[in-house]
């Protein structure tokens, strides 16, 4: 098949079929006027490019596959395949979790946008939009337990880390990013690991009461001890 011809059965544009050449990830036969042309077999080579390529695989990682792909049986193509796809969904899970708490910060944005009193005079350095701060939620604790009911917790230097289902992200995310306003002397993570959200919530000495006002408790969580020669 010449390179037209090709694109059109593939559904894959001419310009891409040329830049996947230039890759060496599919090579062409020429005519001995200088043609490219295409046995069937580069259909099935294509395929697997354009299924790798959608997962979002890295072209480096392409052309290690096709190796494997083209010399080795279905079990090795599988083997390499697995970690890659692994490495791509904890990336995807990753920037999902950015995004949640972006998105929270956006509706926080607009609750505070919408709660500004209507003034006929101009803005000010101190209004709360420009300065981020928002009123006090005296139900915030309440919030936090309900978010964080049934969590396993374990205690960590500074504070606390929880484990919750993936599907509580959005409302801890929230919550986050509200909290983070208000006290800033309070650290609060966030790893999405499907099918568990990963949170942990510490701060700095002398400011134990602010994690025990926002989860309700009274006992710290011990102090990080210092490592001794022991302990390499």
């Amino acid at each position: 098949m010449r390179i037209s011809q090709f694109a059109e059965r593939s559904g894959v544009p001419a310009t891409t079929l040329r830049y996947y050449e230039a890759e060496g990830l599919l090579p062409a036969e020429r005519t001995p006027s200088g043609y490219r042309i295409y046995r069937v077999e580069a259909l099935e080579r294509l395929a697997f490019i354009v299924a790798a390529k959608h997962l979002g695989l890295a072209l480096e990682e392409i052309r290690e596959l096709l190796t494997v792909w083209q010399d080795g049986p279905c079990s090795q193509v599988r083997a390499a395949l697995r970690p890659m796809i692994t490495a791509r969904l904890r990336d995807a899970e990753h920037r999902a979790a950015q995004l949640e708490v972006f998105a929270a910060s956006l509706r926080d944005a607009l609750a505070r946008l919408d709660a500004l009193p209507d003034r006929h005079t101009s803005c000010d350095p101190s209004c709360p939009f420009l300065t981020g701060q928002t009123m006090p939620d005296p139900t915030s604790a309440d919030h936090w337990r309900q978010a964080l009911d049934g969590a396993s917790r374990t205690p960590v230097p500074g504070g606390w880390r929880f484990i919750l289902p993936a599907g509580r992200a959005p409302a801890v995310a929230e919550l986050a990013v509200a909290e983070q306003t208000r006290h800033p002397a309070l650290n609060i993570g966030l790893h999405l690991h499907a099918p568990h959200l990963h949170l942990e919530i510490t701060t700095n000495p002398g400011h134990n009461d602010l994690i025990d006002e926002l989860l309700g408790t009274t006992s710290h969580p011990p102090p990080e001890t210092p490592r001794t020669n022991q302990d390499h």
